[in-house]
């Protein structure tokens, strides 16, 4: 568990995770937000020369994670497919492997807008397909940050990144952007690109390395 976060929301210890994910300990829940499978295979069909093996490189990262935290259910907050070249066999095929690997793993996607285009993942991959917001104890999972919902909103969707600047140089890193009422998860997916944020007044922003979270602001 070396380089996670632990901050409590809503009452609840969390974990955020350098491989931009949450992890929440007393549910052995996995949250992972805009895994955006297809992407670059819709961005291929379009004739557009990018990498390949990104459902490869996804996939490999959720293990990488259910290697180390003990979870029973990963809850996905929208956009788990790209687009309906998601559907394409090679990339139905290579889930369809990963999930009966893990065929005791409750999966739960909470439909996003790249979703309700693509349409609901194939029934053999096992995923409950739910409305945002979705709630669990005191937490609202949904896609979009700003939905109205009784409990704490984790979401994705911005897919945010912070910069961070020296006199000489910047990067751009992934983040968490915590307020009062809402946490915006960084996007998992190998080929998804980020939103320069800036928080507002009562925000907090923990960036993520590939060893480690930090609080920057």
């Amino acid at each position: 568990m070396s380089g996670a976060h632990t901050i409590e929301l809503a009452g609840e210890s969390v974990m955020l995770l350098p491989e931009k994910a949450l992890y929440w300990p007393r549910e052995r829940t996995l949250v992972v937000a805009d895994i955006h499978f297809g992407k670059a295979a819709a961005f291929r069909a379009l004739g557009v020369p990018v990498p390949r093996g990104t459902t490869t490189q996804n996939l490999e990262a959720l293990d990488r994670l259910l290697a180390v935290y003990p979870a029973t259910r990963i809850v996905f907050l929208g956009d788990f497919l790209h687009a309906r070249a998601a559907h394409a066999k090679a990339t139905l095929g290579a889930m369809a492997e990963w999930r009966a690997r893990n065929p005791g793993l409750s999966l739960v996607l909470v439909r996003g807008n790249h979703d309700l285009h693509a349409g609901d993942p194939a029934a053999v991959l096992g995923i409950e397909m739910v409305d945002e917001p979705f709630e669990a104890g005191p937490f609202a999972f949904c896609h979009h940050p700003d939905i109205a919902a009784d409990g704490y909103v984790l979401a994705g969707h911005v897919h945010p990144v912070f910069r961070i600047a020296t006199r000489l140089e910047s990067v751009r890193l992934p983040c968490f952007v915590a307020g009062p009422r809402r946490m915006i998860l960084p996007s998992f997916g190998a080929f998804t690109g980020g939103h320069a944020i800036e928080p507002v007044a009562g925000e907090r922003v923990y960036v993520a390395t590939e060893v480690q979270v930090h609080p920057v602001r």
